[in-house]
């Protein structure tokens, strides 16, 4: 199986930052982050991913740190403190220029050694387009019919300026080599070629995260990993046979596609343990800031829910205009439990719904065989409720038995992420 770890703040539970031994005074050291892919490293794990926002945190700065460092920076530095681990970055194309793009992932790639990936993502709020001299985000549409375009440009970009071009003979470079892209398009005016040549991966790894309609398309059509939202393996299942299909219909081999549902996960050396860390974090979480962030999510006022009493109707996801991807795991959580409020807010707590798992190792491990051998995922985008602790606990005590099980390896094989994700 494939495993990413999704680095978020002091950890993905949204009290995590509260704890008595929270890394949150870290968030502007670089060297927390190193530390952190480095234990990724030590596991073996193929890429260490982080996400981006374009506004404040979500709710407001008082309900917790979101974003810090800008990633590609970030990651950038990781490049110099690792050797092996894949380096994935978020990239808005509802808000970054290609060509722009293009050029910072092929510096990546080249400095890292042909580990670099992009994540690339539509936004999400109205509070991002306003910090991009929008009144508001464009349709939902919209936003994929740029980001389909995006994803040309930058291809074609990568494309323009072959390695093989480099000749340092009577000139540095062969320009009849290069290509000039001259895209116009309804979103994009760009010349090319790109100013740098392909770095040791050719393209960067191209990853996406749609759960809409239009995202899935997107992600059948160019992605070569897929970051997924599965609340349960049935949900987990349907997705990944979905997108699997409609890559087939558009010509592509669907076993190149490397779904990765998001995976929650306490751990300890019994199931109490781990659920009492589990308890620990839930017991932090301030019931107002959790009811804001849920507001974000339904675009309801939750202002007068009771808490002990079950969760009022939502509207059903065809009348949803929001971010549908969350927003659809959220009516699955509220189908299969029909959970209370407060409930509700625990289940959100940590990775907004994603898939968690609480156990021993060995109980992880099942699950996560589980999920892979019954067609669910074909790995996971791991979201530590707590970091560093959450990859500690995983890398020291989930690994090891996924490795004797020889459902993960042992050593990194391949030198780029790209050859992470065909091992």
């Amino acid at each position: 199986m494939h495993i990413n770890l999704f680095a978020f703040a002091a950890g993905h539970h949204t009290s995590a930052w509260r704890a008595e031994d929270s890394s949150v005074h870290r968030l502007g050291d670089i060297t927390y982050w190193e530390e952190l892919a480095q234990i990724a490293e030590r596991g073996c794990l193929d890429a260490f991913f982080l996400a981006d926002g374009q506004s404040a945190a979500i709710g407001g700065v008082g309900g917790g740190p979101a974003w810090f460092l800008e990633p590609v920076t970030t990651l950038t530095a990781l490049a110099r403190a690792t050797e092996h681990i894949g380096l994935v970055t978020t990239i808005s194309a509802t808000f970054w220029p290609p060509f722009h793009a293009a050029r910072l992932l092929a510096s990546l790639d080249h400095i890292s050694g042909g580990r670099a990936g992009i994540n690339v993502v539509t936004s999400m709020g109205d509070d991002e387009a306003r910090n991009h001299g929008m009144p508001a985000l464009p349709p939902h549409a919209e936003r994929y019919a740029r980001a389909d375009e995006f994803i040309r440009v930058v291809n074609d970009l990568w494309d323009s300026f072959p390695a093989d071009a480099v000749v340092c003979d009577e000139s540095w470079a062969d320009a009849s080599r290069l290509s000039t892209p001259h895209h116009s398009g309804d979103f994009f005016d760009v010349a090319g070629p790109l100013n740098i040549p392909a770095g040791p991966q050719g393209r960067p790894v191209l990853f996406q995260a749609g759960a809409s309609e239009p995202g899935r398309d997107l992600a059948a059509r160019y992605a070569e990993g897929i970051y997924a939202v599965a609340w349960d393996l049935e949900m987990a299942r349907e997705y990944r046979l979905d997108v699997r299909r409609r890559a087939q219909e558009l010509g592509r081999d669907p076993d190149g596609l490397i779904v990765m549902p998001g995976l929650v996960t306490y751990v300890g050396r019994t199931e109490e343990e781990a659920r009492a860390k589990q308890r620990a974090l839930n017991e932090l979480l301030p019931v107002a800031d959790a009811l804001r962030g849920l507001e974000y999510f339904i675009q309801q006022d939750t202002s007068e829910w009771e808490l002990d009493a079950p969760v009022p109707p939502l509207p059903p996801l065809e009348e949803f205009t929001g971010p549908q991807g969350r927003y659809a795991t959220i009516l699955r959580i509220i189908e299969s439990r029909q959970p209370t409020v407060r409930e509700l807010l625990g289940y959100l707590a940590a990775g907004g719904g994603h898939a968690t798992f609480v156990g021993t190792p060995e109980q992880i491990a099942d699950e996560m065989q589980r999920w892979v051998e019954e067609g669910g995922a074909d790995g996971f985008n791991l979201m530590p409720p707590s970091l560093p602790a959450g990859i500690e606990d995983f890398v020291d005590m989930v690994i090891p038995v996924l490795q004797e099980r020889g459902v993960f390896r042992t050593s990194y094989q391949g030198t780029t992420l790209r050859g992470h994700l065909s091992e």
